[in-house]
């Protein structure tokens, strides 16, 4: 895609981790950018490091949502980029396992897997969606493009382990609407692609113990190390600039396979 500085960016989950760096990849190619977040503090601070703007947004309120993209808009224009890397979810319980306290057994609660859903599948339809409702008004760029949107899966959404049933499917259904969506956006331009980023140095990866961490960089098969945030950036600035990606969900993650468990 062609882009200069009055090209305009939403960022979900912009305030921390893999959203964060790419904020600041974006902001760092003159692009325009707006963060949604539910973190005023971080946000906020994020927006002022890279000269963009702060909407405090909850993914999964539609109302939230359009409220956001009406501040956003208002104040940069409408957005050719959308990247999507927030999310909520509830898990850590397989599908059926043993309940210790009872002796018996527990399910993973219908709730609870509507909750993930919501946050993981859900989210990214309303966020992917209302996105491209406004992208299809602007005019075209080089081969009639008007847009690109970025879903964040995982590598979960392959090979998700024990205790990640609501996490697993759900961002396994990310993948499932990126090329019927991106078919139902072509004649207006919009590409539509996802990432799944493996084991990466978020802040909620950085908070585990140290042993556990080191463990988890010597599975990478190569380069034995956690992902870091800004290699996810990365790979959004290339799927902006390469007008040819589309339909596709990519892994990245140093070529590990997570085990069952």
């Amino acid at each position: 895609m062609q882009f200069d500085s009055n090209t305009a960016a939403v960022v979900t989950g912009g305030a921390s981790g893999l959203g964060r760096a790419t904020a600041e990849a974006l902001a760092a190619a003159g692009i325009k950018v707006a963060i949604f977040d539910m973190n005023a503090e971080h946000g906020e601070q994020v927006a002022s490091d890279i000269g963009g703007l702060f909407c405090k947004v909850d993914i999964t309120s539609e109302d939230s949502v359009l409220s956001g993209f009406e501040q956003a808009r208002a104040a940069h224009g409408q957005e050719r980029i959308l990247v999507h890397c927030a999310q909520t979810s509830r898990g850590g319980q397989k599908t059926v396992g043993r309940n210790r306290e009872t002796g018996g057994f527990k399910r993973y609660s219908t709730e609870d897997y509507e909750y993930s859903i919501l946050g993981i599948l859900v989210a990214s339809y309303r966020l992917a969606s209302l996105s491209a409702l406004g992208m299809a008004a602007l005019d075209p760029l080089e081969d009639g493009e008007r847009g690109v949107i970025t879903l964040t899966a995982s590598a979960a959404a392959q090979d998700a382990q024990m205790g990640q049933i609501g996490y697993g499917s759900g961002k396994a259904g990310v993948n499932g609407l990126v090329l019927p969506m991106a078919r139902d956006l072509m004649d207006l331009g919009i590409r539509v692609n996802s990432i799944m980023p493996g084991i990466f140095a978020t802040p909620p990866m950085l908070g585990v113990p140290p042993k556990v961490l080191e463990g988890l960089a010597a599975s990478v098969p190569f380069p034995k190390r956690l992902g870091k945030p800004e290699e996810f950036g990365s790979l959004v600035m290339e799927l902006v600039r390469n007008s040819y990606f589309n339909g596709q969900n990519l892994r990245l993650d140093g070529a590990i396979r997570m085990p069952p468990r």
